[in-house]
């Protein structure tokens, strides 16, 4: 992901245009990372699931190997935590990026 966003082959190759998609995916990754934390197994499955596909589409393959790995396993406290870590490392990316 790093390498994609890096390269400028975010939507269309539009700085602006990138800069607002990584923006509401920021505040997306936010709102899911709470009630992820917050949420029981049903519902953790469905954000984790949402969140998986909104990495992939920025190019975020690990943070979306942590997604999954919550979708398939609500219940592991473990992988909340590693998918927590991944959305931090993302952010903190996508802040220095975008500076």
């Amino acid at each position: 992901w790093r390498d994609r966003l890096q390269a400028g082959s975010g939507p269309l190759g539009d700085r602006a245009v990138e800069q607002e998609v990584l923006a509401l995916f920021m505040h997306q990754t936010a709102a899911a990372h709470e009630r992820i934390c917050a949420a029981a197994a049903d519902e953790r499955r469905k954000l984790a699931h949402g969140l998986r596909g909104a990495a992939l589409g920025i190019g975020a393959q690990a943070l979306a190997e942590a997604a999954a790995a919550v979708e398939a396993d609500p219940g592991s406290r473990a992988f909340v935590r590693t998918l927590s870590r991944r959305i931090e490392e993302v952010r903190e990316f996508i802040a220095a990026i975008s500076r």
